[in-house]
């Protein structure tokens, strides 16, 4: 597929970034993350999204202990200017598994802050993401330093992740908050209750992850079976369970038949779903594949009349969807 033109784009803040991005978890280890991806490979799937628009590169410090973020800055060597780079810290990963903690104090705020730039090889982040709250330090400590950060031009933005109303909006009043980072996809729509107005009502742009539903929407998983071992879909998130997978596989089904009719791949639509909820929502879809990379990519041109629109929201009705969408332990610090 050749692209004649870059992605339109969208606002971050002060940042202008592609109208879609790429979420690079995937890319490296990441408690089993989707199976290897070999690194030369990688790095041509992130140099090709900058050729395609796609700017706006989401990594984090905890992906592969760090392996990420170096991946990342090899990417963009000497194509700096055209990267807009966002990472996340504040997960606490000594060793295997998702984590033992945050830490959102302001001492653990400069010094991750510290460590990704020089991971990264750059002299600021464009975009830094507090990854979930810590319970024991007031947000506005978090917020306070990050204020600081930005001030000394060591980032340009920042961002919190799966907050909830009044937590950003406490956030907001210590210093603008550029973006959430939050869960929504035609499977995951939580946030539409509450969060979105909030957002609007404070200027915060809206950078969904996993907006395919971790490859669920796209089709391409119908069993556990088809998952690694190590593949955290398998233990971390309830709605690859089988049972509860079993059950969802009529959403993807429908979905996948009105893409059919659409001449579209279920991946672009569930993708054009999301782009059409508003001029501040900024998909970050992963993958590392460049086919994939640009099949999705292709989703931002994608549009869906009313009728059109409609017939894929009743596709993946919320009430039908079986399943929470992290585990147990995770969904603690969801919305907090």
């Amino acid at each position: 597929m050749t692209r004649t033109a870059p992605l339109p784009t969208r606002t971050i803040g002060s940042l202008t970034v592609g109208a879609q991005g790429l979420g690079c978890l995937g890319l490296s280890e990441f408690y089993g993350s989707y199976g290897p991806v070999d690194p030369q490979r990688a790095i041509a799937t992130v140099r090709h999204a900058l050729d395609l628009g796609v700017t706006l590169l989401d990594t984090a410090d905890v992906y592969g202990h760090g392996a990420n973020e170096e991946l990342i800055g090899k990417a963009i060597a000497g194509r700096r200017e055209q990267a807009v780079i966002s990472t996340k810290f504040g997960v606490v990963r000594p060793g295997p598994g998702v984590g033992t903690g945050i830490r959102g104090d302001a001492a653990h705020v400069r010094a991750s802050c510290e460590a990704s730039l020089r991971r990264l090889g750059v002299d600021h982040i464009d975009l830094f993401t507090l990854t979930r709250i810590d319970r024991n330090v007031p947000v506005e400590e978090t917020v306070g330093a990050l204020a600081e950060l930005r001030t000394a031009g060591k980032i340009r933005e920042f961002g919190l992740s799966e907050v909830g109303p009044k937590t950003l909006a406490r956030a907001h009043a210590v210093a603008p908050v550029a973006a959430l980072q939050t869960e929504w996809s035609l499977w995951s729509r939580d946030i539409e209750q509450e969060l979105v107005a909030t957002c609007r009502r404070l200027g915060v742009a809206i950078v969904p992850y996993a907006p395919l539903g971790r490859g669920f929407l796209a089709g391409a998983v119908r069993s556990v079976d088809q998952l690694a071992e190590g593949d955290f879909r398998r233990f971390g998130l309830p709605r690859f369970a089988p049972e509860h997978l079993a059950a969802n596989l009529p959403l993807v089904d429908r979905l996948a038949a009105l893409a059919d009719r659409l001449g579209a791949s279920p991946a672009q639509l569930s993708l054009a779903w999301l782009h059409q909820r508003g001029p501040d929502v900024v998909p970050i879809p992963g993958t590392g594949d460049v086919a994939h990379l640009e099949e999705n990519a292709a989703a931002v041109r994608l549009a869906l009349g009313a009728e059109e629109l409609a017939a894929v929201t009743a596709a993946v009705p919320p009430a039908e969807v079986r399943g929470a969408r992290w585990n147990e332990q995770s969904m603690a610090y969801i919305g907090l």
